[in-house]
């Protein structure tokens, strides 16, 4: 592997290549369990879509908890703090 260093190509020492296909392993796994993560949570979103049509008056409580829902993914930054997520509790009376 090469790398760039002031406009010249040269070669990677050995660690730098390991260094290098390390981040890029633990980068596409936290890719891999964010996208699982936005795909569970948009489910639960669905599941009180209709709730959120004109004719519907919604609740505090369903508010708050798809408000919750959308912000799960805020400041994550490693696949064992997305791994780490638990759900808000969708309220019983919508």
């Amino acid at each position: 592997m090469k790398k760039n260093v002031n406009g010249i190509e040269i070669d990677m020492t050995a660690k730098e290549i390991a260094e290098f296909n390390t981040r890029q392993i633990t980068l596409d796994l936290f890719k891999i369990a964010l996208k699982h993560l936005r795909f569970e949570r948009n489910q639960l979103l669905q599941e009180t879509d209709y709730l959120a049509l004109s004719d519907n008056t919604m609740s505090e409580e369903i508010k708050t908890y798809r408000q919750e829902l959308r912000d799960i993914t805020n400041g994550l930054t490693t696949e064992e703090e997305v791994k780490a997520v638990k759900f808000p509790t969708k309220p019983s009376g919508e």
